[in-house]
């Protein structure tokens, strides 16, 4: 059906699309179609925009809040959903699009499908195990970005970078960032990057976008490239919301390329405040090492004299060896003077004549000093048996018959001490100073 005008006079913008509008609307009526939800966008309008899509075709959608508050459940992007709409055209943008009166859950959509599967494999491979991540240097001496040479993202990271650390060297590695070709051309860039031997830190991403526009950083190459990187890699795929694959694998993940540029750049103040505590403490050790230097000079010149100075030591030295000399020289001759007198006393001692003489000499002194002793024994021996005999004769029954007294003894010999030892007709015996004589008892008188 051609659509013009019954003057054939050309037709403005507006026109042509009220009538493709008109024409759309018309020649479908409603019908049902199935497929993957993705922009999902909820102004605060109320009604719902999105795309409908499948792996080889797009569609725009719009839900007016009228319609859509019915929903039983909120829908999100990866959804597979089957919507009941009319074909329509939207006149601002010429754009054709569905109007969605009705949407139920048609499962899970197909790249969410291939996302977790991959997800869950790589997982399984140990991709993500944060024991394999590289550590991103502090500060890096060269950055490699891995992005399209046009795209938002190159711009955004250079804008940081001329901000914080605009003396950091910087490498683009440009390459597709969406379609068919895209993962195999970052992966390519990877590659490349670690061949060149330049960087020490890689970022890999893109601005944002839709699933689809993101995928193929969602792509096992993609990954496996990443995982096998010599250089650190930070991933900075989309905006916050948005997690890829490549995410997950790579050393660091950044929200967005602008984060993933201030991870990497120290702010200048921070710099300029280390290097004037280093060039303190460079000077500080060089002012020491400055010092310990004068102090070793001036210990080595007053080590190094006047050579007329070290003469005169010598000869004092000198001098001092003679005298030390010259008193060893006379104490030797006086030692040697003492063991000639000892030798020849020794040898005196040794000729018969004078050991004769000495040996008469010595029992002569022998005999006085015995004859004196014998003498003294003799007189302290006398001594003592004179007072011996004195202690005897004072104790002695002999001095005490002296005296006039007398001892009476029985038969038996024993002492007569009581009158009571005695009977009559006893026969006893008394001993007097110069004799004795017997008698018999004839009368016991007791007293």
């Amino acid at each position: 059906m051609a659509v013009h005008r019954p003057d054939n006079k050309a037709l403005s913008v507006s026109e042509l699309n009220r009538q493709v509008k008109s024409l759309l609307e018309s020649s479908f009526l409603t019908i049902h179609v199935e497929g993957e939800l993705s922009n999902v966008v909820r102004p605060s309008s109320g009604h719902w925009y999105f795309t409908l899509k499948d792996r080889d075709a797009q569609v725009r959608c719009a839900m007016f809040r009228n319609r859509n508050q019915y929903l039983k459940y909120q829908p999100k992007n990866g959804d597979q959903v089957i919507v009941r709409a009319k074909v329509s055209l939207y006149p601002g943008r010429g754009d054709y699009q569905l109007i969605c009166d009705f949407m139920e859950d048609g499962g899970v959509g197909s790249l969410q499908k291939a996302y977790e599967a991959l997800k869950y494999k790589l997982q399984q491979q140990g991709l993500f195990d944060s024991a394999v991540k590289k550590t991103i240097p502090d500060t890096p001496r060269h950055l490699g970005i891995i992005t399209s040479a046009t795209g938002a993202a190159v711009h955004d990271i250079l804008t940081v970078l001329k901000r914080r650390f605009p003396s950091l060297p910087v490498t683009l590695f440009p390459t597709a960032v969406q379609g068919t070709e895209a993962a195999g051309q970052i992966a390519d860039a990877i590659r490349l990057a670690n061949e060149d031997g330049r960087c020490d830190v890689l970022i890999v991403g893109r601005g944002g976008g839709s699933l689809e526009d993101l995928w193929p950083f969602n792509e096992e190459i993609v990954a496996q490239s990443i995982y096998n990187s010599e250089i650190p890699i930070i991933s900075a795929v989309g905006h916050e919301v948005d997690v890829s694959i490549a995410d997950f694998v790579a050393d660091l993940r950044a929200a967005t390329p602008s984060a993933a540029a201030e991870l990497l750049s120290p702010d200048q103040q921070q710099i300029l405040q280390r290097l004037n505590q280093l060039q303190q403490r460079l000077e500080q050790a060089w002012h020491r090492s400055q010092a310990q230097r004068l102090q070793k000079v001036e210990w080595t010149r007053a080590m190094l004299r006047h050579p007329g100075d070290k003469l005169k030591e010598q000869a004092q030295k000198l001098d001092d060896l003679e005298l030390r000399m010259q008193r060893a020289v006379k104490t030797s001759v006086l030692q040697q003077r003492v063991r000639l007198n000892s030798i020849q006393q020794r040898y005196i001692r040794c000729i018969p004549t004078s050991r004769i003489e000495t040996a008469k000499q010595r029992t002569t002194e022998l005999e006085q000093r015995m004859l004196t002793l014998i003498q003294s024994a003799l007189k302290q021996n006398r001594l003592r048996l004179s007072g011996m005999a004195a202690t005897l004769n004072s104790v002695s029954p002999l001095a005490t018959l002296d005296r006039g007294y007398a001892i009476v003894q029985d038969q038996q010999g024993k002492v007569v001490q009581d009158i009571t030892q005695l009977s009559s007709e006893d026969s006893v015996e008394t001993r007097l100073s110069n004799g004795r004589f017997v008698s018999r008892v004839t009368e016991i008188i007791m007293d």
